[in-house]
């Protein structure tokens, strides 16, 4: 009997309540472990979340969030956000934390996607703008936009992305969930001594592949931007190995569509995340950039595992796999709208694409505009601080085809911010748009966002 594996679907994500170590300040608030559909414990251990603790949290959730003005609530094409005055406002908080200030700073004017970066020179500021509109909590606790029920950008995350800008490049950022090479041994050991395949030899494999291990690289372990990296890579891969339903329609499990066609051939297909732009635009004068393009895409190659364990890359794809994947990256706005994590993560790589064309472009510089609070990793203004995820236990989805079975599957997700920025091209409407987008004055002075 011939047995066919490739690593079972083992992803828990993280995203668990705030909790500021080190800073003797707790801003969980109320939530516990229970952000991004997972949850995880303080020894880093990742886990699907209780369901009920979620209507207690999303009714928590609902009673701080603050009144909308009226012109947040309703939906437009493009709202404007400036980093002057998030910078100047950050200034005058004194909250230590970025998640302290109001929830029109805090959610950044509810702007759902960033598309394009203005430079004001005369006014000493940049300008991020795109659609908006107003916010609410929905089932799973998360914020989204009233109408489209996709997550909004969030401070944290953008201070997040500026202050791992030469991190990203670097060596990009990135994110993963694996075995070890110990359990994949220990795996092919215990296969070694199965004559039939059966229910039990897959709580077998589960025990033998042991604790996952999670990988981070380019931002802090303990950001909430990290979180949102795993909380994605962990839904993807849940989808992929049918052990959540698709949220959607048109977009079956891998393990379905293995079904009636295909073979891995001994090999394991794997999946990750990456940036899907196209070239920026630009304005003859480079003070107005628009960010084009759908953000997120997902890749695939086939792997090997060697005698030691370890894994690497073929060079091959299986043409059921990348089925899946296109599958996945036509369906991924939809996608979002339903499953907040991958909204989130489409918002991280935009608002990483963007920390990395203003510091490419030097347009801090250009706009004779400064943002230490925002964009110093030793900023008064600390990151939200969670516990780090560092492991997940293994679970296994199988499919039985003939005298075969087969088990999959990995994943990770990889920004690559500066390759995106290093493609330009010319667009003079581009410099149109920001002739309209002025920042706007209030009677108190400039405005932090306006439509």
């Amino acid at each position: 009997m011939v047995r066919r594996f490739s690593l079972a679907a083992v992803a828990v994500v993280c995203i668990s309540g705030i909790t500021f170590a080190g800073h003797g300040n707790n801003n969980n608030n109320g939530g516990g472990n229970r952000v991004g559909g997972v949850s995880i414990n303080t020894a880093g251990v990742l886990a699907q979340p209780v369901e009920a603790s979620l209507k207690p949290y999303k009714e928590l959730q609902e009673k701080r969030l603050q009144k909308l003005a009226p012109e947040l609530s309703a939906p437009v094409e493009l709202r404007k956000i400036s980093l002057r005055q998030i910078e100047a406002a950050l200034a005058q908080s004194g909250h230590n934390f970025a998640n302290q200030m109001p929830d029109d700073i805090k959610y950044l004017a509810g702007i759902q996607r960033l598309q394009y970066i203005f430079v004001y020179p005369e006014q000493g500021d940049i300008v991020l703008a795109g659609p908006g509109e107003g916010w609410k909590v929905n089932a799973n606790a998360d914020i989204v936009g009233i109408t489209t029920g996709r997550p909004v950008l969030r401070l944290d995350d953008l201070l997040a992305a500026f202050r791992t800008v030469e991190n990203a490049r670097q060596g990009n950022i990135t994110c993963s969930i694996d075995p070890t090479p110990e359990g994949r041994q220990q795996m092919d050991a215990f296969m070694a001594r199965q004559q039939r395949f059966s229910s039990e030899v897959l709580d077998g494999i589960e025990k033998a592949l042991g604790s996952q291990q999670i990988s981070i690289t380019g931002v802090p372990d303990t950001s909430r931007f990290a979180r949102m990296l795993v909380a994605s890579d962990y839904h993807m891969k849940r989808i992929a190995m049918k052990l959540d339903a698709s949220p959607i329609a048109g977009l079956p499990s891998f393990i379905d569509m293995l079904k009636t066609k295909g073979q891995l051939d001994n090999m394991m297909p794997r999946w990750w995340m990456a940036c899907n732009y196209e070239p920026i635009a630009k304005s003859p004068d480079g003070l107005a950039w628009e960010i084009r393009g759908p953000g997120v895409k997902v890749m695939t190659e086939d792997e090997l595992i060697g005698g030691d364990g370890r894994v690497k890359g073929t060079g091959k794809v299986n043409p059921v796999a990348q089925k899946w994947a296109d599958l996945m990256t036509e369906k991924y706005d939809e996608l979002s709208a339903k499953e907040t994590s991958f909204g989130e993560l489409r918002n991280i790589m935009d608002m990483c694409v963007v920390a990395a064309l203003i510091a490419k472009e030097n347009l801090m510089a250009k706009a004779n505009c400064e943002i230490p609070i925002m964009a110093s990793p030793s900023s008064k203004v600390s990151l939200s601080v969670w516990d780090a995820p560092k492991t997940v236990s293994t679970q296994c989805s199988a499919l039985k085809r003939g005298s075969d079975y087969i088990i999959t599957a990995s994943g990770g997700v990889e920004i690559t911010s500066w390759q995106v920025a290093d493609k330009t091209v010319a667009d003079p409407a581009v410099g149109d748009v920001r002739a309209k987008a002025m920042p706007a004055k209030t009677q108190s002075g400039s405005s932090v966002w306006w439509n």
